[in-house]
């Protein structure tokens, strides 16, 4: 397979650059059987077979970018905040006084080898200096006086990262609306955005049809932007993001007995993810982080039931309520899903790892797809419409 295999012409006015005044009135494109059905996201509760079960990233996105402005006026040198270095997004969220995260630096040239300080107010400065350079991004060693969490700092000084085929600055709208209304886990660089269509009203009448839901948290990094390597898309190299394994998303999924999807390629990649970390488990395997490509050579006849069962065994017998594990794990053409009956999701970048996940679950199907929502005036990308795609 060739990254070319999983292109398509996406017009620059296509691209939906801010989000509808109404979360819920996207529109929703379904797919099933090889069916094509044009509606409203506002009808989804309706549209789901009885007793679903929802499966939703609450991952909350940070406010990763850093402008370190210059007295004497020059461009500000903007600090990018990719992940925490050598430590979990989870411990990081919370640490104090002082904390290195992995960064890309805008307008590098302009930094030298001094400490940058941005000034927050109520005498609380928080303080970047410039370490050791792993590929593109720096290990920046953060620093500030007081006793504030860094998500809170991060929450005072920097603005929400919004997607570069944006191609505009975040404005004060964007803080609620590049979030779920379920966001509660600090610590993506960017949006779950699956779940930016739901609203209260919307959970409502989930409850109202007697669907069930869960959540999960999968911390979204910025590689999910970067697009497929040219060449043969297994030269790709995945990027890896920080999950939560816990004793209660697994009981919630083990005690459903009806049809279940995810919202979003993100809580696809986590169930899926955790599916083969049990499989590992049942091999006599120990808990660990998962491999790009682990899951193709792994005994795949093992239920999702199953391998969550061994998790949650894991789990009890080692007195472990929850715990964050690592995912490299790469959705492509061949790999059968098996944690979920289909996905509610936005249409994605051309030449794509998240088009790789979808053409996984549909097929080639996806071109028809894509080709429709061209045509019907769908909006694509983050802040785009939604499809509900029932897996093949």
């Amino acid at each position: 397979m060739q990254k070319s295999d999983f292109e398509y012409l996406l017009p620059e006015h296509r691209i939906a650059t801010h989000p509808l005044e109404q979360r819920d009135a996207s529109k929703l494109l379904v797919y099933r059987d090889g069916k094509i059905e044009d509606q409203s996201f506002s009808k989804l509760p309706d549209l789901l077979p009885d007793n679903s079960q929802l499966i939703f990233n609450n991952t909350r996105v940070i406010k990763a970018r850093l402008h370190f402005t210059k007295t004497t006026g020059a461009k500000p040198i903007e600090v990018f905040c990719l992940g925490p270095y050598q430590m979990s997004v989870e411990d990081s969220m919370n640490a104090t006084r002082q904390i290195q995260f992995e960064c890309l630096v805008g307008n590098l040239k302009r930094w030298k080898d001094h400490a940058l300080h941005l000034d927050l107010g109520d005498d609380l400065v928080l303080t970047a200096e410039k370490g050791i350079r792993i590929g593109h991004a720096f290990v920046i060693h953060f620093s500030w006086n007081s006793e504030a969490a860094f998500s809170r700092v991060l929450d005072v000084a920097g603005k929400i990262p919004l997607p570069p085929y944006m191609n505009r600055d975040a404005e004060n709208a964007d803080i609620e609306r590049y979030q779920t209304v379920y966001a509660a886990s600090n610590g993506s660089v960017a949006a779950p955005t699956a779940g930016l269509h739901f609203t209260p009203k919307v959970f409502d009448q989930l409850t109202a049809k007697y669907h069930h839901w869960f959540e999960v948290t999968l911390h979204v990094g910025a590689g999910t932007f970067k697009p497929l390597d040219d060449g043969a898309v297994e030269k790709h190299e995945m990027h890896s993001e920080e999950l939560l394994l816990s004793r209660d998303w697994l009981e919630r999924y083990l005690a459903h007995k009806g049809t279940r999807f995810a919202v979003g390629t993100t809580s696809l990649r986590t169930l899926e993810s955790c599916h083969w970390m049990g499989v590992k488990i049942l091999h006599g395997q120990p808990l660990e982080d998962l491999g790009q490509f682990e899951a193709y050579s792994l005994n795949n006849s093992f239920s999702t039931e199953e391998a969550y069962s061994a998790l949650l065994d894991y789990l009890k017998t080692h007195n472990i309520q929850s715990t964050t594990l690592k995912t490299q794990l790469m959705i492509k053409p061949g790999y059968r899903i098996k944690s979920v009956k289909g996905i509610i999701t936005n249409f994605h970048q051309p030449g794509s790892t998240l088009l790789l996940l979808v053409s996984a679950g549909i097929g080639k199907r996806w071109q028809e797809v894509y080709q429709h929502a061209l045509a019907e005036d769908y909006r694509f990308l983050s802040y785009g419409d939604s499809s509900l795609l029932y897996f093949d």
